[in-house]
């Protein structure tokens, strides 16, 4: 292999590299979101539903101890 061959193989797996650290990064924002908005439904409908629902409600308060 030539000079520039050896750069641009660098080059490539360093690029491979960073953009797997990307993706993983994005996976886990991911994971963490859906999560929450998991957790979220289940708070609403151990309160009751939607129109049930007030922030700061004791079950709340309850389940964060």
């Amino acid at each position: 292999m030539n000079e520039e061959t050896y750069y641009q193989e660098i080059e490539h797996l360093i690029k491979k590299n960073e953009i797997s650290k990307k993706a993983r990064r994005l996976e886990e924002n991911n994971d963490t979101v859906t999560t929450y908005w998991h957790v979220g439904q289940l708070i609403v409908e151990a309160q009751g539903g939607e129109k049930h629902a007030k922030y700061g409600d004791e079950l709340i308060k309850k389940w964060s101890v």
